[in-house]
């Protein structure tokens, strides 16, 4: 797949760490199966690792930590 922001490169399977934001709290979810892209780095999550990393965040959310990092389990 050519990547949809720099135009230039391919996406490969790979992994990368998610960062998310919410209020005052900060979920970072490492080892997130993508693709990602040769080039520039940006990375494409499937519907189904997007569903559960929103999971793991919304799990992670109501613990009212600053900040959670966990490593990202299917």
């Amino acid at each position: 797949m050519i990547c949809v922001i720099c135009k230039h490169g391919t996406s490969v399977d790979g992994e990368v760490t998610v960062t998310l934001y919410r209020g005052s709290t900060v979920v970072v979810i490492k080892s997130v199966p993508a693709m990602v892209c040769e080039n520039c780095g940006e990375y494409y999550l499937n519907e189904k690792i997007f569903r559960r990393v929103y999971e793991i965040a919304e799990e992670a959310y109501p613990k009212g930590l600053e900040v959670e990092i966990v490593r990202y389990a299917a």
